[in-house]
């Protein structure tokens, strides 16, 4: 528990924290962690013993404190703390910190996905109400730009489904759409064609499951990854199913997926209007979708900005440049 001490200086704050071990690890490596913060804010840190002065003007050593407890409480609870959750604190105002649940999603409380490798955490308010919307709904479309999370937000759930027994197979589909390029043959069987389309998917799903039981899974066909024109006739039962860079799915496409949806399933469709890949003149069946279905209960339509963005910095930047320029 952080205590207060005597009141500061009008320009310091002070902050204790009564664990020197955690306050160690609160500052991280070569205080790289008390860089961040500094760096984002203008504020100064300096560590005396157990104590954090914090130096700058009003608003920006209330935020840092604030920050600072907050990632903190996070160590006291067990939890580690690293970039991401600095990001994740400054991005968000963060609940009071309690005992972890497996999704605290209807108490307005911590959302949280627990995976056999790591426990997700959405890192902005649009990507919480994304993650609360694939609990609640059967059939959810998340649409933005890149490196929001969209997929990699959706194969955590799905993952978290599949390990507490809400359904009983992942399958992760992609269209297998060049992105303006002409690769021509490609040589090896149908798998060593179609994977290098589905690589992302495998990514993401390496980082919420160990290796050896991904493979085997794989291998028994509880995950499934396969192209969209391979979805035709199927009807997918107890299983959750993702459609990734579903703006490359043409309108007949997006409409044979969606009508895949069987019993005890759920369904996740991602896209970026922005990226459409499909032959001039061909309509995106994501665009279709959104106008047809928006008014239907029970489907969600969430939507991401570059705001959103949750990988390298400049990313964001790359995003809002293009919008500006009403690019591609």
């Amino acid at each position: 528990m952080i205590t207060g001490t005597q009141s500061p200086p009008a320009a310091e704050a002070l902050i204790e924290f009564p664990d020197n071990r955690l306050l160690i690890e609160l500052c991280g490596e070569f205080d790289r962690n008390l860089t961040e913060i500094e760096t984002r804010l203008g504020v100064q840190i300096l560590r005396r013993g157990n104590l954090l002065a914090v130096y700058g003007d009003a608003a920006a050593r209330a935020e840092a404190t604030e920050v600072l407890q907050a990632l903190y409480a996070r160590l006291e609870q067990g939890r580690p703390v690293d970039q991401g959750d600095i990001d994740r604190e400054f991005r968000m105002n963060s609940d009071t910190p309690g005992p972890d649940a497996q999704l605290e999603m209807f108490q307005g409380g911590k959302v949280e996905i627990k995976t056999r490798k790591k426990l997700v955490e959405p890192r902005t308010d649009a990507q919480k109400a994304y993650v609360r919307s694939l609990y609640q709904n059967e059939l959810a479309f998340g649409i933005g730009p890149a490196g929001t999370g969209k997929t990699y937000l959706a194969v955590a759930v799905g993952v978290n489904m599949f390990i507490t027994g809400q359904v009983d197979k992942i399958i992760l589909s992609r269209p297998a759409v060049e992105a303006g390029e002409k690769l021509g043959y490609l040589p090896g069987d149908m798998k060593d064609k179609v994977d290098p389309y589905m690589q992302p998917l495998y990514d993401a799903l390496n980082d919420f499951l160990p290796g050896k039981q991904l493979a085997k899974m794989i291998e028994e066909k509880t995950v499934e990854i396969a192209p969209l024109a391979f979805m035709r006739g199927r009807t997918l039962s107890n299983a959750f199913v993702v459609l990734d860079e579903a703006q490359n799915a043409t309108s007949m496409q997006m409409k044979m997926f969606l009508t895949r949806l069987g019993e005890g399933s759920r369904m996740v469709i991602t896209g970026d209007r922005t990226q459409i890949d499909l032959p001039r003149g061909v309509p995106s069946g994501l665009s279709d979708a959104e106008r047809l279905l928006g008014q239907i209960p029970k489907i969600s339509f969430n939507y991401f900005t570059a705001r959103d963005v949750v990988r390298h910095p400049l990313v964001a930047a790359i995003i809002e440049a293009y919008e500006k320029d009403g690019g591609v």
